[in-house]
């Protein structure tokens, strides 16, 4: 059975919320009744269950939060996980509360009986306005700041370790290069980029990027994924982030085209 820590207790909102009763059994009864997804990091090592499953909840949870779109009637606390079934049914996460506090009492369909408590189902998270926002615009100019992103100590820390032992002439020739190829990746198939919503430091209601892949080692094996947004009228990025990390912010919008990205 997997003890969450205290530190992974502050950033988890869901906990917060409601008692969930063992993690690793809430997650595993929400993955069997979702269509079949891998749910697993394949580069990061750990112990937690499911750990994109679980990131994925508390970063909605949060969102329906702000949004206003945990519906609450009759004692019934309910959102909808943004997730469905094989027969594309909407799941939705239901929640009790009595004298011991919130407690969750189970995931089902909109055909469950517990849903005709809710004249109208609680919608899903949004994260966009202009659907425009999620395709790549050719049209733009890239502005990297990639000075920032191989002296920041974050950033560089993600890069490979081969990478990382390059002269900094070396070092910014193969970063150049992978952008170069991200680019030419993309005026084939716009699908390239792909969505992500980011919540951080200076973006606390988060913003909506693009990831691009850097491959910055074998040529078909992307190693990175450089975040861009639109600033003014051009693309500006200055930050890298590992696969999974990427994977995480992506699958808040939805399941990534795996060309590239993929647990």
């Amino acid at each position: 059975m997997y003890q969450l820590q205290a530190e992974e207790r502050k950033k988890a909102p869901l906990l917060d919320f409601a008692y969930l009763g063992r993690i690793d059994e809430f997650l595993k009864r929400l993955r069997e009744m979702a269509m079949t997804e891998n749910w697993n990091y394949f580069r990061t090592y750990t112990t937690r269950p499911l750990p994109i499953l679980y990131n994925y909840l508390n970063h909605t949870f949060m969102r329906l939060k702000e949004q206003g779109k945990v519906i609450e009637t009759s004692g019934f606390h309910c959102f909808n996980t943004g997730l469905v079934t094989d027969h594309q049914q909407e799941i939705f996460a239901v929640f009790k509360e009595n004298e011991k506090g919130m407690r969750f009492m189970k995931f089902c369909t909109e055909s469950d009986n517990t849903m005709s408590y809710y004249s109208s189902l609680p919608e899903r998270a949004t994260y966009f306005t202009n659907p425009a926002d999620l395709i790549f615009d050719n049209r733009l100019d890239f502005r990297i700041k990639i000075d920032h992103i191989i002296g920041d100590e974050a950033n560089f820390s993600r890069f490979p370790v081969e990478i990382q032992q390059l002269s900094q002439h070396q070092l910014i020739n193969t970063f150049n290069g992978a952008l170069e190829h991200a680019k030419k990746r993309i005026n084939r198939n716009y699908k390239t980029a792909i969505p992500q919503f980011y919540r951080g430091q200076y973006v606390p209601q988060g913003q909506l990027q693009l990831l691009l892949p850097l491959c910055l080692i074998e040529p078909h094996q992307a190693d990175l994924a450089l975040t861009i947004y639109k600033e003014n009228n051009f693309y500006s990025g200055r930050t890298c982030l590992t696969l999974d990390m990427a994977i995480n912010n992506a699958r808040l919008i939805a399941k990534p085209d795996d060309e590239w990205l993929k647990p």
